[in-house]
């Protein structure tokens, strides 16, 4: 009985000093927030330059119609250096996966929007040089689309860029590795001509 009444203060005492022992309490807090931080830090990064690229993507949309507009017509090499000098904009983000098509719609008088031509380029690039070939595209001649109500002015011819690009993430830890198809439209209005024919030759067009 004696040796037991000498135990309880020592119990006690060891009590007290491990409520009191603070050691590892710091590496047992890293532990739990590591893998927070990670994925914060991560995901910040993953969606500042997804943010980034879509920004671009944009930009290479409003481009592409722009420069398009701006001819009185248009052949293959044109269209080329067009989406060439587009594509150019992605830098430092490769432009390889990248997707674009250049179209001329008019709208008949009773306000239908149809495809009068259409060409699509793919892009290939080597270091800081980019290429684009062009393409098929989706739109054939005739084909009926669809464009902003506002836009639908009886008579008159609009260029038309759509563009998507499939954002990949370096890291893929919070938006996933497959990534995320990034698209957006143009619309721009011929500048210097009514419409802006693409001419198979100097000779040979389609309005």
């Amino acid at each position: 009985m004696k040796t037991l009444s000498g135990m309880w203060p020592r119990l006690f005492r060891c009590g007290v000093q491990l409520i009191d022992d603070r050691s590892g309490l710091a590496a047992t807090e890293f532990a739990f927030i590591v893998p927070l931080m990670l994925v914060m830090f991560f995901g910040t990064v993953e969606l500042s330059s997804g943010i980034a690229v879509d920004r671009k993507v944009t930009l290479v949309a409003r481009t592409l119609s722009d420069l398009t507009s701006q001819s009185t017509s248009v052949m293959d090499n044109d269209l080329k250096n067009f989406f060439t000098a587009s594509y150019g904009i992605l830098s430092p983000y490769s432009a390889t996966p990248t997707q674009a098509t250049i179209s001329e719609v008019y709208i008949n008088s009773s306000n239908v929007a149809k495809i009068q031509w259409s060409k699509a380029a793919t892009v290939s690039q080597g270091g800081s040089t980019v290429t684009a070939t062009l393409t098929t595209s989706s739109h054939s001649a005739g084909d009926t689309v669809t464009i902003p109500s506002s836009l639908a002015v009886a008579g008159t011819y609009l260029i038309w860029s759509e563009v998507s690009y499939l954002y990949t993430p370096a890291v893929g830890y919070v938006m996933g590795s497959a990534g995320v198809t990034l698209t957006d439209r143009s619309f721009t209005r011929p500048r210097q001509t009514t419409n802006v024919p693409y001419c198979t030759s100097t000779s040979s067009c389609t309005p």
